[in-house]
C-alpha cells in the first residue's frame, strides 16, 4: 500500500496557509524566538519593530556557531596532521610552540611544499575551418 505524506505550513499569526511561508527568528529580553509567517505577516513584523531595531545597538551577526563541550575540538587537522605540521616547520627553520595554534603562514608554507601538482589541463581541440564562402555568379539572358 503506497502512503503519500503532506506537510501543510500555517501562518502562527492569522492561521492561514501559503505556499511563501517562512520561519522568522528574533529575540527579545534574552529570549529567542521563532514563528512561522506568510511574507505578509513577517513584513508586518519587520515593519512593527523597525523604529526600535533602528534605535538599537546590534550585538551579534548572522553567523551562529556551535558551542563545544569542554575539550571537544573544531573539525579540522587530526593530532597526527598537526604532528606532521609542527615537526615540518622545526625541520624549516621555523620557530614554532609546543602546544597552541600553528600559525596560518607555517601552515600555508607546509601545504605549498606537500602541494600535489595539478595536472595541465588538455588544450581545447582547434574548431574546424569553415571553407570559404563561394559567390554564385548569376547569368542573365
Amino acid at each position: 500500500m503506497a502512503q503519500k505524506t503532506i506537510v501543510q505550513l500555517y501562518d502562527d499569526l492569522d492561521g492561514s496557509t501559503s505556499d511563501d511561508i517562512r520561519s522568522v527568528e528574533f529575540s527579545l529580553d534574552g529570549v529567542q524566538y521563532e514563528i512561522d509567517l506568510t511574507e505578509t505577516n513577517a513584513q508586518r513584523l519587520r515593519d512593527e519593530l523597525a523604529d526600535f531595531v533602528a534605535a538599537a545597538r546590534r550585538t551579534g551577526g548572522r553567523i551562529k556557531r556551535p558551542v563545544l563541550p569542554a575539550g571537544a575540538r573544531p573539525e579540522g587537522r587530526s593530532k597526527e596532521q598537526t604532528k606532521a605540521i609542527r615537526d615540518w616547520a622545526r625541520r624549516n627553520g621555523h620557530d614554532i610552540s609546543e602546544r597552541g595554534r600553528i600559525p596560518s603562514a607555517v601552515v600555508e608554507a607546509f601545504e605549498a611544499a606537500h602541494a600535489v601538482p595539478e595536472p595541465e589541463p588538455e588544450p581545447a581541440p582547434a574548431k574546424p575551418r569553415r571553407a570559404p564562402k563561394v559567390k554564385k555568379a548569376s547569368f542573365s539572358g
